[in-house]
């Protein structure tokens, strides 16, 4: 086929499915599949397998396994060893091992089987990752488990690529031709990683200082793509050499803006790469044995939910947490095409089970989005502990605010919030802030911040809260509908208290102030209302006349700045927010290389970050002096933008510069 008639089928076929998908609320990942089954040879016919399309997708593989070795990190896998290593090995061993014996039925090859039961153990890194950012459930004792099991599945995808690529070998010669590859791999792996590191800093490092976006992608590349000609060569695999390329930059200041260069990259690819899977399905033999594609699917979610479960049941898991590990993992997993993709060629599974194998792992992961939906309800219907637990975290807020009176409680503990508290708490009011994101929580609350964990648009949370004792609730995230469910909770409950509510523009400032809102503040309406302000004062308007018109505004509702002309830069507008100062809280573990150093000599490592508080049994030191001798379990709070936070955050660990 013509290279220009085949982009141009790629591109627009691909332009629907992702768009579809978006509508949907479909990982773009899906639509790339559904796009390759539909114009793959084996339904329309209008992309052939062709050489040139597979090994642009084997570079999609290789940007896959980048980004996984970019978003890895030596210090968390040791801070996680015991959930990397003991649950997610527990997890997929048990996987395979059933999928192992089930594979036997089928009549399949040891190899066959082998492939198999490793593709169908893995679980969806990529989807997972995003569903549980978007419910705010990353840093949750369930999220971090299920983390954890796929960062150890995403490690054991390597082992297993350079098994499938000796499984060819006649079996005379198999066990010698895996251990020369192992033995090959751990030599190579020594090489990169002890001699890399230093070489990659000084890289980066010069060419950071050329100040050119050019300059530095075509690096990225180069590094990327040159790991892994290395690993080629070594008769590895390419993708190993994209990881332990991703390892090595994580471990580098610049991994934040490496990612952002590289995405565009990668996801190209990668889209290209699922097209290709999708066209390995064959939707006739699919049809045809539609009641063996279900029949799979269940056994394939089923398998692994057993499995998910007890393993994390047996390391010491609660019932509602090992059931939401297990929602979780039992959906297939985007490496799991990858390991297919890579054995096709061997024919060691059969082309009907192959058939079948895949669509229900497709099938598998169009559901995962519905699946982690409902796991509230499946886990309340199930899991005693879940009531219990909720029952805790409600007891422990309403400790928090027992005998409190007059106090304001402030639903959202992110910017707008943490701001707004400080300024009230500067006032000696008194402040309760609510926030369902744990992690936010889990470092304000050790830094010493008046911030629990509650979801504030329930009933019962409000009622924990004191919403009986309090004088104001103050929203401060702009989301309309959670706002809406605050403000009735608040009037049924407490009527004569106000609410204030933040939003974006004026576009629901009517709906929310006849729900029965105090206040509502549009933010831009605000912020173009104070750059009108300072703009008088600039021209030399008096302050009493500037403050006259500020009121009068606000009397009035913003209804001399309600509405404007749109353009097209006003479409899906993306606050940019990578180079923000932010806070984090550090602790100072035993072995950590702060402890025992004096403030002013860890000063040097810690460049372009400022070490605002240093909180110790309980009392906070505000702006610490030089002299301050850091001990073990002190926690300190740091100030400064990521990519320096995450050098100093480094160093106060590891002592790495």
């Amino acid at each position: 086929m013509d290279p220009l008639n085949l982009t141009l089928i790629l591109l627009i076929s691909a332009i629907l499915a992702v768009s579809l998908c978006k509508r949907l609320g479909l990982p773009p990942m899906l639509g790339y599949l559904l796009a390759g089954i539909i114009i793959g040879p084996n339904a329309s016919g209008l992309v052939p397998q062709e050489q040139t399309t597979a090994q642009l997708a084997d570079f999609g593989v290789v940007f896959l396994m980048f980004t996984v070795g970019l978003e890895f990190s030596l210090g968390q896998l040791a801070a996680m060893k015991k959930t990397v290593f003991g649950l997610g090995g527990a997890q997929l061993v048990m996987s395979f091992a059933l999928f192992f014996v089930l594979g036997h039925f089928l009549s399949l090859s040891w190899q066959g089987n082998l492939i198999l039961s490793g593709a169908l153990s893995l679980s969806s890194t990529a989807i997972m990752a995003r569903l549980l950012a978007e419910r705010l459930e990353m840093k949750s004792i369930h999220g971090q488990r299920i983390m954890g099991v796929l960062l150890f599945q995403d490690l054991a995808v390597v082992p297993f690529l350079i098994l499938i690529s000796s499984l060819a070998t006649p079996h005379e010669y198999l066990l010698k031709t895996l251990g020369l590859a192992l033995f090959k791999a751990i030599v190579v792996l020594i090489l990169l990683l002890g001699l890399g590191k230093k070489i990659l800093d000084k890289l980066f490092y010069w060419v950071a200082k050329q100040k050119s976006s050019e300059v530095f992608l075509l690096n990225v590349l180069l590094v990327t793509l040159g790991m892994s000609f290395i690993t080629e060569q070594a008769g590895l695999s390419l993708a190993l050499g994209a990881f332990v390329s991703g390892i090595l930059i994580s471990e580098t200041d610049y991994r934040y803006q490496v990612e952002d260069y590289i995405k565009p990259f990668r996801d190209i690819l990668l889209g290209l790469f699922f097209i290709t899977i999708g066209a390995l399905l064959n939707i006739h033999i699919v049809i045809h044995n539609f009641l063996w594609v279900l029949l799979a699917l269940v056994v394939i979610m089923l398998a692994k939910l057993a499995t998910a479960y007890l393993s994390s049941r047996l390391l010491g898991n609660i019932d509602s947490v090992a059931l939401r590990i297990a929602l979780a993992l039992s959906p297939a997993g985007e490496f799991g095409f990858v390991l297919l993709a890579q054995s096709e060629s061997l024919d060691f599974v059969p082309h009907s089970i192959l058939q079948i194998a895949l669509a229900a792992m497709l099938i598998s992961m169009m559901v995962s989005p519905l699946l982690i939906q409902m796991s509230d309800r499946i886990v309340l219907y199930c899991c005693e502990s879940e009531w219990s637990m909720r029952a805790v975290a409600l007891h422990q807020l309403a400790a928090k605010t027992y005998g409190a009176k007059g106090h304001i409680i402030i639903c959202g503990y992110g910017r707008s919030g943490q701001n707004l508290t400080r300024f009230l708490e500067q006032e000696s009011l008194s402040v309760i802030a609510l926030d369902k994101d744990t992690q936010r929580v889990r470092s304000a609350a050790i830094a010493g911040e008046s911030v629990v964990y509650g979801e504030a648009s329930r009933r019962e949370v409000l009622i924990a809260a004191g919403i009986h004792r309090a004088s104001a609730v103050i929203v401060t995230f702009a989301d309309t509908a959670v706002s809406l469910a605050i403000i009735n909770h608040v009037r049924e409950l407490e009527p004569g208290i106000p609410v204030i509510v933040r939003t974006y523009d004026d576009a629901d400032l009517d709906l929310l102030k006849n729900a029965g809102a105090a206040e509502v503040v549009p933010e831009i309406l605000e912020g173009s209302l104070m750059l009108a302000s300072h703009a008088m004062l600039e021209l030399g308007v008096p302050l009493s006349k500037v403050l006259k018109r500020i009121r009068q505004v606000r009397a009035e509702r913003y209804h001399l700045m309600r509405g404007f002309f749109r353009g097209v830069s006003d479409e899906n507008i993306d606050l940019e927010e990578s180079n923000q100062p932010r806070l984090i809280s550090v602790l100072i573990v035993e072995d950590a290389y702060a402890r025992g150093k004096k403030l002013k000599e860890l000063m040097a490592g810690c460049e372009g970050v400022e070490i605002t508080t240093i909180r110790r049994h309980g009392e906070r030191n505000l702006h610490p002096e030089a002299e301050t001798q850091i001990e073990a379990q002190d926690v300190m709070v740091l100030l400064g933008v990521s990519e320096k936070l995450a050098h100093a955050e480094n160093y106060l660990l590891q002592g790495n510069k």
